[in-house]
């Protein structure tokens, strides 16, 4: 085999592994699923963007403290020059009393260049103004924790639901495929006389049945495998298989640890106190309002006059300079700081009496995910021993009937009994599991 028969080979193994790659789906694991939505989502997108608007924020109030340069340049064109009045005996002394002359004080073409540099030497506002920068951005940060927990929490529900749904699927199929064997055994026997046509009917409607049920079933898996990928940030249109199996998490139940748990602290708890943070330099802000705000600044000028366009620009530039100190002071404003402060000070009694109520809310949220993870727990027990019981009343029902001392009604029945504890068994794992996150989050331990 020569090296081009290599290549070949080689390169057509590569496509059909590719192929069967992307027929299969992106394989997602629980954790994969939640990692990517984590960097995909668009909640998770749009707090980390705020984060880096928070930082321009800090970078603006930053720069208002670093000295302002401006220049201006500027041109003008008196079309009609103003006329002032003037004595006319200044000009000519032998005018009479009273007698004044037009006299035109502005050139018709004038320029000037005027640079400024100003720097603030004191405003409380300022520092103030600087800290909260950066208190909001440790707002935009715990901000984009408690969207994160929100996708995470999100993300896992849809993954659990998706399982839960293919499974049902995948009951409903196992339990047509009885159906149908059990129809067949039975058109047998009524053709060769051993039963009846009411008994060939009676599966036959238990056929039909299941089979509209297979098509929710189908639905419904389409419908969660859409919400989990939006959960995700993923597109539509990629295919995905889940990895994890509903059965194979079940190890994930056992929650004596987790039941035990006080929790940490939850990240409401640190969006409500740097609110309190910023609301507090706020009133600081409009308190030290009544302090004076002093200012440096130089100016520098070029100004050029001249009959025409021409002599404008060729002609004497005159020159100036100013430097000075600005001081500002607050005398009376119409109360309007006085009526800002009230409004901070109630803002933060208002944020004490959040902060007090999520506390209860929290203590009372951690107590009842505690008693439905309980509660959960306990009816998937039952749930597991009643899916046990039905397989068994199934398979010695359909052993009679094949032995002939039994009737193909009991077996119609026990599978429908069989179809609703498998049924009710999964449901109830999945509420277990739905218990199980939000108690986590109750404790502020998901992750």
């Amino acid at each position: 085999m020569n090296s081009k028969q290599v290549v070949l080979i080689v390169f057509v193994w590569m496509f059909a592994y590719l192929m069967e790659t992307n027929a299969q789906g992106v394989p997602l694991t629980l954790e994969e699923s939640v990692s990517y939505a984590l960097e995909n989502n668009a909640e998770a997108k749009n707090a980390r963007l705020e984060i880096e608007a928070a930082k321009g924020l800090v970078g603006e109030r930053t720069a208002e403290g670093l000295p302002q340069i401006n220049a201006n340049l500027n041109a003008t064109n008196n079309l009609v020059v103003p006329i002032s009045p003037f004595p006319a005996i200044i000009f000519d002394p032998e005018a009479a009393e009273g007698e004044f002359i037009g006299v035109k004080f502005s050139p018709d073409f004038t320029a000037g260049l005027t640079a400024t540099v100003s720097q603030m030497i004191f405003n409380g506002s300022y520092f103030i103004g600087l800290k909260a920068a950066k208190t909001y951005r440790q707002l935009a940060e715990v901000d984009r924790k408690f969207t994160e927990l929100e996708v995470i929490e999100n993300v896992k529900k849809a993954y659990y639901s998706v399982l839960v749904s293919e499974e049902r699927e995948e009951l409903v199929r196992a339990n047509l495929s009885r159906i149908d064997t059990l129809l067949k055994e039975t058109e047998i026997l009524y053709e060769e006389g051993f039963a009846e046509k009411i008994d060939v009917s009676r599966i036959q409607v238990q056929h039909n049945n299941i089979q509209t049920e297979l098509d929710k079933a189908k639905t419904a898996t389409l419908v969660s495998r859409r919400l989990l990928k939006f959960q995700m940030g993923m597109p539509q249109d990629q295919d995905i298989t889940l990895v994890d199996t509903i059965t194979g998490l079940e190890s994930l139940l056992e929650a004596e640890r987790l039941l035990m748990e006080d929790g940490q602290p939850r990240v409401e708890i640190d969006q409500i106190n740097t609110n309190y943070d910023l609301a507090t330099l706020d009133l600081k802000n409009n308190q030290i309002q009544y302090m004076p705000r002093l200012d440096a600044n130089y100016t520098f000028q070029r100004n050029a006059f001249g009959g025409n366009l021409t002599n404008l620009w060729s002609g004497e530039w005159f020159t100036g300079s100013v430097v000075g100190v600005t001081l500002q002071i607050p005398i009376f404003d119409g109360f309007t700081k006085r009526y800002k402060i009230q409004q901070n000070r109630v803002q933060l009694r208002q944020l004490e009496v959040q902060k007090e109520s999520l506390l209860q809310n929290i203590a009372l949220e951690k107590f009842q995910s505690r008693q439905n993870l309980i509660n959960s727990l306990k009816a998937l027990e039952v749930q597991r021993e009643n899916r046990d019981l039905a397989l068994e009343v199934y398979d010695t029902s359909k052993i009679k009937y094949q032995e002939g001392v039994g009737s193909n009604l009991e077996v119609v029945e026990a599978d429908s009994a069989l179809k609703e504890a498998e049924t009710n068994y999964f449901s109830a794992l999945y509420d277990a599991f739905i218990a199980k996150v939000d108690l986590e989050k109750a404790l502020g331990i998901l992750k």
